[in-house]
């Protein structure tokens, strides 16, 4: 776990950027959706309590990977420590070096640039070599986020055996359900524009299987959903049987993007308030101010909608300017909590029936006449199409790689025939999506699932556990002497007690709802 190095850093404002990117997605397009279940006031607070809940549970992650960072220094000056061999002079008192034995197995990376890895490795130890031992101690850097630790690696560091399980059995889980998210919302989107000239704006999925997509055709609209959701996994399911990266440029593009799309959406919901259709003779839309029974839908979806926990250490570690984590992190949250509020409270006001994916609302009509407005429709509902395209083979690959941890001995992967190493954790991950999406296209449901049981686990009740193991592990470890600057500001166990009764809350209304 080498430090980064000073060209794969970047400024704070792009972390800020990354940060944003990665929270909003897929689950902001279902939050106009949910809002039109619950109401307008319950939204509204639903959405900000969620969001505080969620922030809570970032800063124990971001305690939790000093932590981690604090424990790999510890181990390693003490290493560098016990080996060194202290020769004084006895007229100078001056401290010589000699040169110490390299490097036991144990910190070699086993990652594909393992070479550049401990060439980076042996560079940092020799500084530290070089460092006497009471400077390298007084400066108290055990808890910095020099090293990039991932939750796996945080996992197997403070959690048993039982419980690294259902780490990776929840990890799993919510990543199956973002797969399955992902294919049936390109799916859906791609079928909706190739069936656009021919749908009735009030049709539900429930009329998708008689309704016909074309006028004269003999496909239905779920033949043509099926037909399209096949061929995205066939296109893409095969990038899950190598190893491929979402790169900087990748992410920035991806970012200007969703700007484009959710400005240009929460715009059009705005002109519609402003400038009603002068041919319609509708009443203005009143939406619902609160009901009750839409809550469980609600809590998923917001819950799925604040995800970026099992990334962060992927995209806070590079952040060369570390001193203002805390205060970029609460500004991504305050900022995404006004914009997804501006995104659901518009768009109920200004559609009287919202679809569960809110891009679906801009369906190209077959009676615009305005080359720009057609262009823009078309941009709009094929946007899930551009931006989770370049999102599933990374998720893909993560859950393959889950899989192999959660089932294989990662010491011994080589040992294992070629099949199951190459193919089958590959089909394992991307079959299972394939076949749920086949029989279900409600986007709706599968937010609500993936958000509120693996959702609560990677949110909630991961961070708590790694948290609350982290402090005892370092103060037992290193004392409490040193302080972590990255330490959250709901300290004690207060506040985990607190996000624990809050998840169990959740759960309990979710499991009713469904079970009603």
């Amino acid at each position: 776990m080498p430090p980064r190095s000073a060209h794969e850093e970047y400024p704070t404002w792009v972390g800020f950027v990354f940060v944003f990117n990665l929270i909003v997605g897929t689950g902001a397009l279902a939050l106009p959706s949910a809002f039109s279940h619950a109401g307008w006031m319950l939204g509204a607070v639903a959405i900000v309590v969620l969001a505080f809940m969620s922030y809570v549970t970032v800063t124990f992650i971001i305690e939790t990977m000093a932590c981690a960072n604090a424990v790999h220094n510890w181990k390693r000056l003490q290493f560098i420590k016990r080996d060194r061999v202290i020769e004084y002079d006895e007229d100078s008192n001056v401290e010589t070096m000699v040169e110490p034995p390299p490097l036991s197995s144990d910190y070699e990376s086993d990652s594909e640039v393992r070479r550049s890895d401990e060439h980076d490795q042996l560079i940092e130890d020799a500084t530290i070599e070089q460092t006497p031992l009471n400077i390298m101690y007084c400066r108290k850097t055990y808890y910095a986020l020099s090293s990039k630790i991932e939750l796996g690696e945080m996992a197997n560091m403070f959690f048993g055996r039982t419980q690294r399980f259902l780490f990776y059995f929840c990890l799993a889980v919510y990543l199956y359900g973002d797969l399955s998210i992902y294919s049936a919302a390109v799916a859906k989107s791609l079928r909706d524009v190739a069936c656009a000239h021919n749908h009735r704006a009030n049709a539900t999925d429930d009329d998708d299987g008689t309704e016909r997509c074309w006028q004269d055709g003999l496909l239905s609209r779920l033949d043509v959903y099926r037909l399209c959701l096949v061929a995205f996994v066939a296109i893409l399911g095969p990038f899950t049987f190598f190893n491929v990266q979402k790169t900087k440029y990748l992410q920035l593009l991806t970012v200007l993007f969703r700007w484009l799309a959710f400005t240009v959406m929460i715009s059009i919901a705005i002109r519609r308030l402003l400038v009603p259709d002068s041919g319609s003779s509708t009443l203005p839309i009143v939406p619902k101010r609160a009901d009750i029974a839409g809550i469980p839908y609600l809590i998923g979806t917001c819950i799925y909608s604040f995800m970026c926990h099992h990334s962060l250490p992927s995209l806070l570690t590079p952040i060369a300017n570390k001193a203002r984590l805390k205060a970029l992190v609460s500004l991504d949250y305050v900022l995404i909590g006004g914009f997804y509020l501006a995104l659901a409270l518009t768009g109920i006001f200004a559609f009287s029936d919202i679809k569960d994916l809110y891009t679906l609302n801009f369906v190209p009509s077959a009676d615009q006449t305005s080359g720009m407005l057609k262009a823009v429709e078309y941009f709009l509902a094929l946007f899930p199409v551009f931006t989770l395209s370049a999102s599933f083979p990374i998720v893909a690959i993560t859950l393959r790689n889950n899989l192999q941890t959660l089932f294989l001995d990662a010491a011994q992967l080589e040992t294992y025939n070629f099949f199951l190493r190459r193919m089958f954790f590959p089909l394992l991950a991307i079959l299972p999506p394939l076949v749920v999406c086949y029989f279900t296209e409600s986007v709706s449901n599968l937010v609500g699932f993936t958000g509120c049981y693996a959702g609560t686990g990677i949110q909630y009740l991961i961070p708590i556990a790694l948290v609350l193991s982290a402090r005892r592990t370092c103060d037992s470890m290193i004392g409490r002497g040193i302080v972590n600057e990255f330490r959250s500001p709901f300290k004690g166990t207060v506040w985990p007690m607190i996000v624990l009764g809050w998840t169990v809350a959740c759960l309990v209304l979710v499991t009713i709802d469904l079970a009603i």
